[in-house]
C-alpha cells in the first residue's frame, strides 16, 4: 500500500533492445570525446547554455531529494580575477611542498603548475557548493543526508549537459577552497565543493597522453 503522495511514471520512454544497444554504444562514443583540457578560448558563450545544463544538474538524484546543492556562475571580469589570484595563492604553497612528493609526481604527467591562466582567460567559472541544511523548499532548515554523494552526482550531470552541448572543462580543486565561499558571497551553510571552468577549447589546446589512458571494463567492472 503506497504511503506517499506520488504521480504515475508518465514520461518514461521504452526502446527495442536492439535501439538501447545502439544507444549505448552512441553514448560511449560520444561521453569518450570528452576531455579535461587546461587551454581555454575566450570565446563568449550565452549564459542561456549555462543556465540550461545548471537545470540539468538540478535534475540530479540527492538523499531524501533535498537538493544539497548551489551554483554560482561567475562571467565578471572581476570576480574571476579575485578567483585566480586567490587561488595561484594557495597553489603555490601546494606545489612548493605542501602536497608531498608522491603527489606531486602523480601530477608530473599532466603538466600542471601553479599558473591558472584559465580562471580569468575562460567565458565561465561554476563554482559549485555544497549545503549542510536544507531541504526542498527555500526556507527549510533541515540535515541534509548524502550531501558529498549527492554533490558529486550533481556535478557529473553538469558535466556531461556541458560536454553534450559541445564546450569542455575542467574541474579544478584548490585547497582550501575556502575563499570560494568569501568571494561568492555564500553563507556560513555552504562548503565550497568544486570549482568547473566551462567555455570552448582554445585552438592549441592538448590533452595530455597520460589522460588518455583509461581502466579497461574487466579492470573496472565485475560481473555476478
Amino acid at each position: 500500500m503506497q504511503l506517499h503522495d506520488a504521480s504515475p511514471l508518465s514520461d518514461y520512454i521504452e526502446y527495442p533492445v536492439d535501439e538501447m544497444i545502439a544507444r549505448s554504444k552512441q553514448f560511449y562514443q560520444e561521453i569518450k570525446r570528452r576531455h579535461t583540457i587546461r587551454s581555454f578560448s575566450d570565446r563568449p558563450v550565452p549564459k542561456e547554455i549555462i543556465e540550461n545544463c545548471i537545470k540539468a544538474a538540478g535534475t540530479a538524484p540527492s538523499g531524501a531529494n533535498h537538493q544539497p546543492w548551489h551554483f554560482v556562475a561567475i562571467h565578471s571580469d572581476d570576480v574571476k580575477k579575485q578567483i585566480r589570484e586567490q587561488a595561484e595563492q594557495h597553489e603555490q604553497s601546494f606545489y612548493q611542498g605542501r602536497a608531498g612528493e608522491e603527489w606531486l609526481n602523480a601530477l608530473k604527467p599532466l603538466g600542471t603548475d601553479a599558473n591558472k591562466p584559465y580562471l580569468e582567460h575562460a567565458p565561465w567559472l561554476i563554482a559549485i557548493f555544497s549545503q549542510k541544511k536544507g531541504g526542498i523548499h527555500a526556507d527549510d532548515n533541515n540535515t541534509n543526508y548524502y550531501v558529498h554523494e549527492s554533490v558529486g552526482i550533481a556535478t557529473g550531470f553538469l558535466i556531461n549537459a556541458l560536454h553534450s552541448c559541445g564546450l569542455v572543462t575542467l574541474t579544478h580543486t584548490p585547497k582550501p577552497m575556502s575563499f570560494l565561499s568569501k568571494i561568492c558571497q555564500r553563507p556560513e551553510n555552504e562548503r565550497a565543493y568544486m570549482l568547473l571552468i566551462a567555455g570552448y577549447p582554445a585552438e592549441d589546446a592538448t590533452v595530455p597522453h597520460h589522460a588518455q589512458v583509461k581502466k579497461s571494463i574487466d579492470q573496472i567492472t565485475t560481473f555476478l
